[in-house]
């Protein structure tokens, strides 16, 4: 049997790890190298990196790929998906960083968004997303003094995520960009007009002419010093999303591992209701941007830290079957499970883990099963929301979280729809080798469906009352 051809090289920038793989013609990837990132390290909320280390560790990631390949391809198409809120500054001249990679967990915008609350609606309406520090302006903001910020306007020194700074310096300088998914997560970016906004720039302090041009996340023919060509460039979480669902909005996605989420695409004419109801608080994401400048957008609700809130206890020890039967070990105890607060749509800070009676006289495994039902209704509870405004026919599961038993027949059971198990690795890679590929995503034989196998009447029953405390505790 001849050997496929080789389709595209994928490269993931993640915050643990860095890898490469090789999509071959017929969508299949293979050839997966890793390696640990540069080191992370915190002190008093600040989380940092070797800037230059990490560049080292993703370069030997792609020179052992594609030396893989057999035979060599002359210049084969690359696809970049990136972490989408870790950055830096560095000079121009020297290339040299002048700070580490600050990483996404960093907390040092804290300040910036205290100052800016006030304007959360405004940001919320131009970007799609709320205020937090995890993202880049808050963190730039704080970082930027006025010398700095005069070396910024002059053009004398740069800045940017991951993306910008390995296409600069893999140009020799050529390039200095970003695609619209990475810059859509800045809080800079209008994604409406899909330009950076002067507004969101002056609020933040930052100099507009200072950031990198904006690109189409795929069609792009760059030449780059490393023998390849890159021809897509987007973020981590939309590379995800190519590589799993259709772009028509029949379906979403559910991916738990440290947090949540779930996410679906936007038909055009939800996208546009979408937008002007702020999603009733969900986030506006923009997916990515296609050769002809067409935007992809998506919904997303999320849920905060819910793998701390799940660690001290024994969830895997729990049966699917009572979990399912039964609701609950108190049936008249409901329970959020986010430490951190209260994720989209809501964005209640003062609210974290939180049962509505005390919980003392329950075992660990008790408390384990109220705290994946908790789990269970707040997904179950977005996608009725999503499902509400278009309907969908199917949602999949995705990340560490969704091997949990309890919750793949507790997700089923409460649905509207039927729901699936992925079974597709490093999507992220996928999506990205797809991208720069021009292939669309294969979902044949990369999930099966999650059969619920009991009667669930009274965890449905519970899940109506679970939404009633929930609208009370909000008030």
């Amino acid at each position: 049997m001849p050997t496929p051809r080789i389709s595209a090289i994928a490269l993931d920038l993640g915050s643990t790890s860095i890898k490469a793989g090789v999509l071959d013609q017929h969508g299949m990837l293979s050839g997966i190298v890793s390696h640990p990132a540069a080191l992370i390290t915190s002190s008093n909320g600040r989380y940092e990196s070797d800037a230059l280390e990490y560049v080292k560790i993703a370069e030997q990631v792609l020179s052992e790929c594609l030396a893989k390949i057999t035979p060599v391809e002359e210049q084969p198409a690359l696809g970049l998906c990136s972490q989408r809120s870790s950055f830096l500054i560095w000079d121009k001249a020297s290339g040299q960083p002048i700070t580490p990679l600050i990483s996404w967990q960093d907390n040092r915008g804290a300040a910036s968004c205290a100052a800016l609350q006030n304007s959360n609606q405004f940001i919320h309406t131009r970007t799609g997303l709320r205020l937090t520090p995890y993202y880049f302006a808050p963190k730039l903001s704080t970082m930027l003094d006025d010398k700095l910020r005069a070396q910024l306007a002059r053009g004398e020194v740069l800045l940017g995520t991951l993306d910008t700074f390995l296409i600069w310096r893999w140009t020799h300088g050529a390039h200095y960009i970003t695609d619209a998914s990475m810059a859509a997560r800045t809080l800079l970016m209008d994604i409406q007009a899909q330009q950076w906004s002067p507004e969101l720039c002056d609020l933040f302090n930052i100099p507009l002419q200072c950031l990198p041009k904006i690109k189409p996340s795929a069609g792009l023919n760059l030449n780059l010093n490393n023998g390849c060509i890159l021809r897509a460039s987007v973020a981590d979480q939309s590379a995800a999303l190519i590589a799993t669902l259709a772009q028509d909005g029949a379906d979403a996605l559910i991916n738990l591992g440290t947090g949540g989420f779930v996410i679906r695409y936007l038909p055009v004419r939800v996208a546009k209701i979408i937008s002007r109801t702020n999603a009733g608080g969900y986030l506006t994401t923009l997916v990515y941007q296609d050769e002809n400048l067409r935007a992809y957008t998506a919904c997303e609700g999320t849920l905060n830290s819910i793998a701390a809130a799940l660690a001290p206890y024994p969830v895997n020890e729990c049966e699917p079957e009572n979990f399912a039967q039964s609701g609950s070990a108190g049936d008249e105890i409901f329970c959020l499970a986010e430490p951190s607060g209260i994720g989209a749509p809501y964005f209640r800070a003062d609210i974290g883990l939180t049962f509505s009676q005390p919980t003392t006289h329950l075992t660990q495994q008790q408390i384990a099963t109220l705290l994946l039902e908790a789990i269970t209704f707040r997904l179950a509870r977005i996608v009725e929301n999503f499902h509400r405004q278009s309907p969908l026919q199917r949602v999949y599961l995705s990340g560490g979280l969704s091997q949990v038993k309890c919750l793949q027949q507790g997700i089923a059971q409460c649905l509207p729809c039927d729901v699936y198990l992925l079974e597709q690795q490093e999507t992220s890679l996928h999506g990205a080798a797809l991208l720069a590929s021009g292939q669309t995503f294969l979902p044949d034989g990369q999930s099966k469906k999650i059969q619920p196998y009991v009667d669930a009447t009274k965890l449905k029953e519970k899940f109506q009352r679970w939404k009633a405390w929930l609208d009370e505790l909000l008030t």
